[in-house]
């Protein structure tokens, strides 16, 4: 068991993990139900931590850049007009995942579509809604002056048939919603269903995860959810629903003894971070806390730990 509880903390921040605020009513309205993941990023809160932007400096993943790099070739400055960025991961009809990003700022709608005039660029037509080219073979919808809906075509027209009354959409799937309530007033926040829960567990815990008790778990796992502040210090809490208190307490005790394993072989900056993991469990959930300050939380991000489990 050479995985700890840190490593979920990194795990989910490099393979999935951005930071964000509650979603905007246009945002809700273009995600479709089957939801495997949703992510959300607060750039105002961001730019405020030193510590937040030094964590997205050193493991932000390759499909946040690729967005980032696309909104700016569209001319938008993700620095300054970006207020907020949702990505969400939905399987459509033939149950492949498909990914859109949903920003949220104030954009220079009317330079836009002016430079698109100018280079008698035209727009896609889906019933009435323009779809302008962006790069990287994206496309892009002002859904208003306020919100842009982007990704891959069909990513694009999935959720645009959600917002159309074609599929269901995100406020259907009560399971998802439950748990976005819980903890969309965080700076950073996610929401994963059960397979993607399944799969994150097995990765992050390791070694451990071969191991017969979380063979016996594994199905039992729901969902999970987490939140990361950056206001007074790093802040990062994770919940894992399961069925039952049985299973629930069955995982605390399995990552428990990751952390206790680690322990055994870290180095003194790692002690610490390791010491400031807290693992329990509550009812059927499965709870993790990190806390961490921010001078601390920068001298782990050096470490041989951070780097072996950012990757």
């Amino acid at each position: 068991m050479r995985r700890s509880a840190l490593v979920l903390t990194v795990s989910l921040l490099s393979s999935a993990a951005v930071w964000a605020m509650p979603l905007g009513t246009q945002a809700r309205g273009v995600i479709p139900s089957d939801i495997q993941q949703l992510i959300s990023v607060d750039y105002r809160a961001l730019k405020n931590s030193d510590s937040a932007m030094a964590l997205k400096q050193q493991i932000e993943p390759d499909n946040l850049k690729q967005f980032e790099e696309a909104l700016k070739g569209a001319g938008i400055d993700t620095e300054k007009d970006v207020e907020q960025l949702t990505v969400a991961s939905y399987r459509n009809a033939r149950q492949t995942i498909r990914m859109v990003g949903v920003a949220q700022g104030d954009f220079p709608m009317k330079a836009f579509l002016k430079r698109m005039a100018v280079h008698k660029i035209k727009p896609v037509k889906v019933r009435n809604t323009d779809l302008w080219p962006m790069s990287g073979g994206m496309d892009m919808v002002f859904l208003d002056e306020n919100t842009l809906l982007f990704g891959d075509r069909s990513a694009v027209g999935g959720a645009l048939d959600a917002r159309d009354g074609y599929s269901p959409t995100l406020d259907t799937n009560n399971t998802m919603t439950d748990m976005m309530g819980s903890v969309d007033s965080g700076t950073v926040w996610s929401i994963l269903d059960q397979q993607g829960t399944q799969n994150m567990m097995r990765s992050a815990l390791g070694d451990a995860s071969k191991l017969g008790d979380y063979e016996t778990v594994k199905k039992r796992l729901l969902g999970s959810r987490y939140q990361m502040n950056f206001t007074n210090g790093v802040n990062f809490d994770l919940d894992v629903l399961t069925s039952d208190s049985m299973t629930a307490a069955t995982l605390s005790t399995l990552v428990k003894a990751g952390v206790l394993y680690k322990k055994m072989t870290a180095t003194p900056t790692e002690k610490v971070a390791l010491d400031s993991v807290t693992v329990d469990s509550d009812s059927s959930t499965l709870q993790m806390h990190f806390k961490s300050d921010d001078k601390k939380f920068q001298s782990l991000m050096h470490s041989d730990l951070f780097a072996a489990v950012s990757k």
